[in-house]
């Protein structure tokens, strides 16, 4: 564990100063450089003759290369020479490098002191990278980079042996803890599927831990030689460069998140407060002339829909990227399919408002719509579905709700009452006045009626064989309709029969002489006989 440690800090210490390089490195770009075994050793900013600042440090880091690859050149042999203003770098008769008082001006020194400099920092570079060639050096550096193989060869070992009992451990440990993920009472994730995805998750990690010490650990190596100096900084650079980038973005985001921030949080509790007003107009503790209390909450809905939207406009321009043009492309595209494919879902969303603040009906109302009758029992943007008395669900498009007519059975029923009809044909043998008095007692007579208002009875027909009575009745509880009328229909046979009145619509002549009544035998009197069947036969003159 000491010896990651070690490795860890040594790279720390490397990545700060090659961090540091690249920072002077780019304070420095008045000039071109002189390198030497891939180490800027100084800057040429200035031209010399006919050659340029470039060609000067081009020409001065060829022989640089040329001076340390050459074993049997004494670096210290490297020489100053005067040649007027100008002072020139000598090794065997060879002009190394010259420099010039415009050189020395630029950096604000004496152009002697300025190539004393130059050559302490050729001659050190060439003696080190020498002694790193060294025979004994490179044994060494082998025998580290082995030990340094080996740690590692250690590590991934000990990592393989003992991640299977880290892991069986925390799994025994978390089998009690765990109990799934569910929704409501939908168990989403199983005990055993959580389980077995944290040990994958495990192995996931332990492999991505190992490829990282590896990864870590080459570049280490690489640094050992001076050959392979420059795939350490390679390698290094891999991960450090998208580490600064991404760095770099986030600084430069932070402003533009603050921003987002404070917009979205101002945006937040203006919706707190419109929610806030919303639910005391539902509750009626708070009372909006000409507002009604059940469109509090659509019009909440309608509210926080711009606002949020309002919200994205304001906040579009701080997203990162969003002036790209592979955003405003994926954006157009993504509107234009919203715009081809939605048409019908828009028009049901916009007749959903409509039918909202037209208020034709509301929760709990039995109403028909077309040829459904049923209860209302939800009301959605683009929907609404009704229930009907078979327990069916009906949905039925906003569209074409608004678009056709809708009967509301509930919205007189409590304070005027809900009219429920029924139609009976009676002969012309029956007096009518007697229809009217037996439909009115099996009205009043019947569970479910308002026994407050009177019910009433309309002629509605006289047709040719008998005529049409229609009794009107009141009732407060328009959603048990169906049973109502059943009770009004049975209660109109117990009357009639009780009275002795057939309900029938004759339409043939029958002969009735003999025939028993259609009354049930239970309405029938005690002493009651079958007539004879008679005929009479008269001559006519």
């Amino acid at each position: 564990m000491k010896s990651i440690k070690i490795i860890f800090f040594i790279l720390l210490l490397h990545t700060i100063a090659f961090a540091q390089v690249k920072i002077k490195t780019s304070t420095l770009k008045k000039g071109y450089p002189v390198v030497l075994n891939k180490d800027t050793l100084f800057y040429v900013m200035n031209k010399y003759g006919s050659l340029s600042a470039q060609e000067r440090a081009s020409r001065t880091s060829i022989l640089l290369d040329k001076i340390e690859e050459n074993l049997m050149i004494v670096p210290d042999s490297i020489r100053i020479n005067s040649d007027g203003e100008n002072v020139l770098l000598v090794l065997n008769n060879d002009i190394i490098a010259s420099i010039t008082k415009e050189d020395a001006d630029s950096l604000k020194t004496n152009v002697h002191i300025l190539a004393a400099n130059y050559r302490a920092t050729i001659v050190s570079t060439i003696k080190e990278y020498k002694s790193q060639n060294d025979s004994m050096e490179l044994l060494k550096r082998a025998g580290v980079g082995m030990l340094i193989l080996v740690l590692l060869g250690t590590v991934i070992f000990l990592i393989n042996k003992y991640s299977n009992l880290i892991r069986n451990f925390f799994t025994e440990y978390l089998s009690t803890k765990l109990n799934g993920i569910k929704i409501r009472d939908y168990e989403l994730v199983s005990k055993n599927g959580e389980l077995l995805f944290l040990r994958r998750i495990f192995n996931i990690v332990k492999y991505i831990f190992i490829f990282v010490i590896v990864y870590l650990t080459l570049p280490l190596i690489f640094r050992l030689f001076p050959w392979s100096k420059g795939w350490s900084d390679l390698l290094l650079d891999f991960i450090l460069s998208p580490l600064r980038q991404i760095l770099h973005k986030v600084i430069q985001f932070i402003p533009d998140l603050i921003s987002i921030l404070v917009i979205y949080f101002v945006f937040y509790y203006i919706n707190k407060l419109i929610k806030f007003l919303a639910i005391e107009i539902e509750t009626e503790k708070l009372t909006i002339n000409g507002f009604f209390p059940d469109w509090a909450k659509p019009t909440y809905n309608i509210f926080r829909g711009v606002l949020y939207a309002f919200m994205l406009v304001v906040i579009w321009p701080f997203i990162p990227g969003s002036d790209s043009d592979i955003f405003k492309g994926v954006s157009v595209f993504l509107g234009l399919l919203i715009s081809l494919g939605s048409s019908t879902a828009i028009g049901n969303i916009v007749a959903g408002l409509v039918i909202t603040y037209m208020r034709p009906f509301r929760l709990g109302d039995r109403v028909c719509i077309g040829n459904v009758t049923g209860d209302v029992v939800e009301k959605a943007f683009l929907v609404t579905r009704l229930k009907t008395i078979k327990n069916e669900i009906v949905t039925i498009p906003n569209s074409a709700i608004l678009n056709g007519n809708t009967l509301n059975y509930n919205v007189l029923a409590v304070n005027e009452g809900l009219i429920i009809h029924t139609t009976v044909t009676i002969g012309y043998d029956s007096p009518w006045k007697t229809v009217h008095e037996l439909l009115i007692q099996a009205a009043l007579e019947t569970e479910g009626l308002n026994q407050d208002k009177k019910p009433f009875v309309l002629q509605t027909s006289l047709d040719d064989w008998y005529v049409s009575y229609q009794v009107n009745a009141y009732t407060n509880e328009p959603n048990k309709m169906a049973q109502t009328y059943s009770n009004l229909h049975q209660s109109i046979q117990d009357n009639f029969n009780k009275a002795g009145v057939e309900i029938m619509s004759p339409h043939y002549q029958t002969l009735r002489d003999g025939n028993d009544t259609t009354i049930p035998e239970s309405y029938r009197p005690s002493n009651y006989t079958t007539p004879k069947f008679g005929v009479n036969n008269s001559k006519i003159d």
